[in-house]
């Protein structure tokens, strides 16, 4: 076992992470201990168990960390700082919205940092799935394909390695009520990945209009699925995907609209957020969940 504990810039308030968090029911979470067990893979793909609990407050976040195998220790903790973006200050970010036309939605949510979806691929099938799906039965969705093909241990469910759904048939994910297109979809993508033909491990490296160039000529992923594997597989700070629902009904409450933006009110709402498009869209989110 190993313990560790980190010290993060405030303001982090690490209890609306965990609330947004409980949305997906593959998460364990203790909200009254204020923590969340993690599904990560140590650097040869074994399932390790990395616990993280919050000991400070929103003015003085601090937390322990702790895991399996000393021996994981370091490359698990970049793994952790990573997700929860603890080296990301959001002092400039509500600085930047505080006089912005956002500014109240910023107040109220102050200290919500983004935070990461666990690797690079959960990411990536996660969108798939979640795409033109209502968010419940989506939930539903990938909670089945990960209880169905991915592992668990102590409690804690991991999602399956590509090679696993590599080698599946489409109908195993048809049983499990995933369209025909969606089931091609996440199996001919994780045979890419298996083959070596998309290399998950180089994108970070590249542009965000790279990444997009470099992954719409896959089948099964659009523009928006890219932009979310953008913002929550690998943390870029200035996405703003305007085709999300969510998002268009968070500005039609905000500023009392009769109907839903149009795409050019967005852009131009849009142009004082920069280069913090990425906050604008979470605490969009925030504001209507």
């Amino acid at each position: 076992m190993w313990m560790e504990t980190i010290d993060v810039t405030a303001p982090y308030h690490f209890e609306r992470i965990l609330e947004r968090l409980t949305s997906d029911p593959l998460n364990v979470i203790d909200l009254d201990n204020r923590s969340i067990s993690l599904p990560l893979r140590n650097k040869d793909q074994e399932p390790s168990i990395v616990l993280v609990k919050a000991i400070g407050t929103i003015e003085q976040p601090v937390f322990q960390v702790s895991g399996e195998k000393e021996a994981d220790k370091d490359d698990l903790l970049k793994e952790v700082k990573r997700i929860f973006q603890w080296e990301t200050n959001l002092l400039p970010v509500m600085e930047h919205f505080k006089l912005s036309n956002l500014a109240a939605i910023f107040e109220e949510h102050a200290g919500t940092p983004l935070v990461l979806d666990f690797n690079l691929y959960h990411c990536l099938v996660k969108c798939m799935i979640h795409q033109q799906l209502n968010l419940s039965f989506a939930h539903k969705l990938t909670a089945r394909f990960v209880q169905t093909f991915g592992e668990q241990k102590d409690g804690v469910w991991f999602y399956p390695l590509p090679e696993s759904i590599a080698g599946l048939d489409y109908s195993q994910l048809r049983e499990l009520q995933f369209s025909m297109r969606k089931a091609e979809y996440v199996i001919d993508t994780s045979r890419m990945i298996a083959g070596g033909e998309l290399r998950l491990e180089e994108l970070p490296s590249l542009s965000d209009e790279e990444i997009m160039e470099k992954l719409v000529k896959i089948r099964g992923i659009g523009p928006w699925t890219v932009q979310n594997v953008l913002l929550f597989g690998l943390g870029r700070p200035n996405l703003f995907p305007l085709a999300d629902i969510g998002i268009q009904n968070a500005l039609k409450k905000h500023f009392g609209l009769e109907k839903k933006p149009t795409k050019e009110e967005m852009l131009e709402w849009s142009k004082e957020w920069h280069p913090f498009l990425s906050y604008a869209s979470l605490y969009l989110w925030r504001s209507i969940e």
